[in-house]
C-alpha cells in the first residue's frame, strides 16, 4: 500500500507490535493517520498529531488490567499515512472519505488519526454510506457549527454544521464553547442533543443519560479539546474545564457496552515538543477504545 497515491509509508506502527499483530491483511483494526493542517485557527500544529500518537503508543503496556486482556492481538494495522493535498479545503476531506471507504470494503474497524478535525466530515460520509441508521458521539469543546470561519465552510470549526446536514443524528458532550450565531442555529433547529461542559462535572455526569440519545450504530468522534486542558494543553484551542479521564472511561465503557461501535476517530492533538504527557494520554484512549470494542462484556453482537 505503500505505493498507492496520496499515501506515504509510516515510519511507526501503532504500539510498535510485531509484524503478525500488525498486517493489514489479518487485523480487525485499521489506523489511518492524516496529518492535515489547513483551517486551524489558533494554536497550529495539529498536522504533528498523528505521529506523536504512534511515537507515544510504544510505551502504551499492552496488557490491560481492566479488561484483564491484551487487546492488541485482535490485530492493529496501521496503514500507510495519507499525503494531504493542499490544492483546496474540501480535497483532504474527499482523501479521509476514500481512505475510509477502503477500510470498510475490507470489513475492518477504522480509527483515524488527525489532524484538523474538518476530516471528519469525509469519514462519517464514508461511515453512513456504509451504515444508514448511523448516529454520532461527539466528545469536544467546541460545537462546531459555524456554517463557515474565516470564509470556508470546510473549517475545523463547520465541520458539525456539515455533518447535521447530512442528516445524522448528533450527541455533543463537554460542549463550553459556542458563538451566538451557532447558538442561534441550535435553538432554531436543534440538530443536535448538547451535554454542556458544566453538565459533565462530576456528580452531575450521567454516561447513561448521554448514549441513551444515541442509535444502535454509533460512530465516535473525539476532538481532544474535549478534555480538559490540564491533562492536554496541547491542543488548538484550549477551553478551561472538560472531562476527565475517568469521565471519558466512563462514558466509553457505557457506549461500548450498549450500542455497536462502527469506527472512531481522534483529532486536534498539537504536540508540545518535549511534553509528551498529551501523547500518551491520546495513545492510551485510542488503545481503550480498541479494547472496550473487543474484550467488554455484554456488548451487543455486531
Amino acid at each position: 500500500m505503500g505505493t498507492m497515491t496520496g499515501y506515504r509509508t509510516p515510519v511507526l506502527n501503532f504500539g510498535h507490535l510485531p509484524a503478525e499483530l500488525a498486517d493489514p491483511a489479518t487485523a480487525k483494526v485499521n489506523i489511518l493517520p492524516m496529518p492535515y493542517e489547513g483551517t486551524t485557527s489558533y494554536r497550529g500544529g495539529t498536522k504533528d498529531g498523528p505521529t506523536a500518537i504512534l511515537m507515544a503508543s510504544r510505551q502504551v503496556e499492552l496488557y490491560d488490567d481492566e479488561l484483564d486482556a491484551e487487546p492488541c492481538n485482535v490485530g492493529i494495522a496501521t496503514l500507510p499515512e495519507v499525503e494531504p493535498s493542499r490544492r483546496d479545503y474540501m480535497a483532504p476531506i474527499e482523501q479521509t472519505y476514500e481512505a475510509v471507504r477502503e477500510i470498510l470494503d475490507r470489513g475492518r474497524f477504522p480509527i483515524v488519526l488527525g489532524g484538523e478535525h474538518s476530516i471528519s466530515a469525509g469519514t462519517i460520509q464514508a461511515m453512513l454510506e456504509r451504515y444508514p441508521d448511523l448516529s454520532i458521539l461527539q466528545i469536544d469543546a467546541h460545537a462546531d457549527l459555524r456554517d463557515a470561519y474565516e470564509d470556508t465552510p470546510q473549517s475545523h470549526a463547520s465541520v458539525m454544521r456539515r455533518i447535521v446536514e447530512m442528516k445524522v443524528p448528533l450527541t455533543q458532550v463537554g460542549i463550553r464553547n459556542i458563538s451566538a450565531d451557532e447558538m442561534a442555529f441550535w435553538k432554531e433547529h436543534r440538530p443536535s442533543t448538547i451535554f454542556w461542559g458544566r453538565d459533565c462535572r462530576p456528580g452531575r455526569f450521567d454516561p447513561a443519560a448521554i448514549v441513551a440519545t444515541l442509535g444502535p450504530r454509533v460512530f465516535l468522534t473525539i476532538d481532544i479539546d474535549g478534555l480538559d486542558p490540564t491533562l492536554v494543553p496541547a491542543t488548538g484551542t484550549p477551553e478551561p474545564g472538560g472531562l476527565g479521564w475517568y469521565e471519558v472511561l466512563d462514558l466509553l465503557r457505557e457506549l461500548f457496552r450498549t450500542r455497536e461501535v462502527v469506527g472512531a476517530d481522534l483529532l486536534e492533538l498539537a504536540p508540545i515538543p518535549g511534553f509528551v504527557a498529551p501523547d500518551f494520554l491520546c495513545a492510551r484512549l485510542i488503545y481503550k477504545i480498541i479494547g472496550y470494542k473487543y474484550f467488554l462484556g455484554d456488548t451487543p453482537e455486531a
